[in-house]
């Protein structure tokens, strides 16, 4: 009897927390079945071994260059949670370089704002992040998306569990 009334008990914070979950998005690009789980990081280090590989990676915008035919938006990766937006509060996993065809609004890929993207590896290039030498893996984009705050926070619970007073002001 004991333990059917501590799991009662229990039932709503389980409850409690299985709503919580629900309120994630859903990841927008689907993974296929060739997707390269490896890092921008790891992919510079060996180029050759993911050439042609699928990637979903993000990150925060470091610059848009427009070239003749094509633009390309250098960034700085951050691991993606299970929406796939960026999580810009770990560490970098290296920087890469989105290729899009066509001409980029630089307004519409704002230097520090976060994107996530789906396309093919395509080579790499070398280059220089201030005076020190990089590797970058290109990735042909098939998608692109910038995100705004408001879906960067969507899902996003506001409910700290804790013990102690506090005083919050809105």
């Amino acid at each position: 009897m004991r333990t059917v009334a501590r799991s009662l008990l229990c039932l709503p914070f389980l409850l409690a927390l299985l709503s919580l979950t629900a309120c994630a998005p859903a990841p927008i690009y689907k993974a296929t079945a060739q997707a390269t789980v490896a890092t921008p990081a790891q992919v510079a280090q060996s180029p050759e071994r993911y050439a042609g590989g699928d990637v979903i990676w993000g990150g925060r915008i470091v610059q848009v260059n427009n070239l003749s035919d094509h633009s390309e938006v250098e960034m700085l990766a951050y691991p993606l949670d299970a929406s796939q937006r960026p999580k810009a509060s770990d560490s970098g996993n290296g920087r890469f370089i989105v290729v899009l065809p066509g001409y980029a609004e630089p307004l519409d890929y704002p230097a520090g704002a976060l994107m996530t993207i789906s396309g093919k590896l395509n080579g790499s290039r070398a280059g220089k992040v201030g005076e020190a030498n990089y590797v970058f893996p290109l990735v042909a984009a098939a998608q692109s998306h910038v995100w705004t705050a408001d879906e960067m926070n969507k899902g996003r619970n506001n409910i700290h569990f804790g013990l102690g007073v506090g005083v919050g002001i809105h």
